[in-house]
């Protein structure tokens, strides 16, 4: 009779584990469908397709004012750290520099003034400035003068 008591107890811990686990299961591969996921979401051709779905959901009319500010700024911020890794060793702090300036005037004319020539100017010194950084350096040829022609004393 006590044998049969100690297995129910285990047969409840078990099931009470299997949940568990499936649940840790199900979580453990949120990460790898969201990886799955990412070249689809982000994904320009794909981003109409996804309006029509949200719309379709009844999502379209969603105000994602509030959000702008915030995710402007955390891309803003993650253009400029792009930009500042690194800089000494690539093109210095110029196209930091230019990048600044682009993101400033992209936020003040989008959001203090309401400008669309000055955000697609701010866009633009970013977009200069993404590029001047990462177009690759030239290499200092060596002087004639200066390039061994052959070894001494053979």
């Amino acid at each position: 009779m006590m044998a049969k008591a100690a297995s129910d107890d285990r047969g409840a811990d078990s099931s009470r584990d299997a949940r568990r686990g499936g649940l840790a299961t199900a979580l453990t591969m949120v990460p790898a469908v969201s990886v799955a996921l990412l070249p689809k979401i982000t994904c320009p051709a794909c981003w109409p397709a996804y309006a029509a779905l949200a719309s379709a959901l009844g999502l379209g009319a969603v105000n994602y004012g509030p959000y702008l500010l915030p995710l402007t700024v955390g891309g803003l911020a993650l253009a400029w750290a792009g930009l500042a890794f690194r800089a000494k060793r690539r093109r210095g702090y110029g196209p930091l520099a230019l990048g600044v300036v682009g993101g400033v005037v992209m936020m003040v004319g989008k959001f203090a003034y309401g400008s669309q020539a000055a955000m697609y100017g701010g866009i633009a010194f970013l977009l200069g400035a993404s590029i001047w950084n990462v177009w690759p350096k030239q290499r200092p040829r060596p002087c004639p003068a200066c390039v061994p022609t052959g070894t001494e004393g053979e």
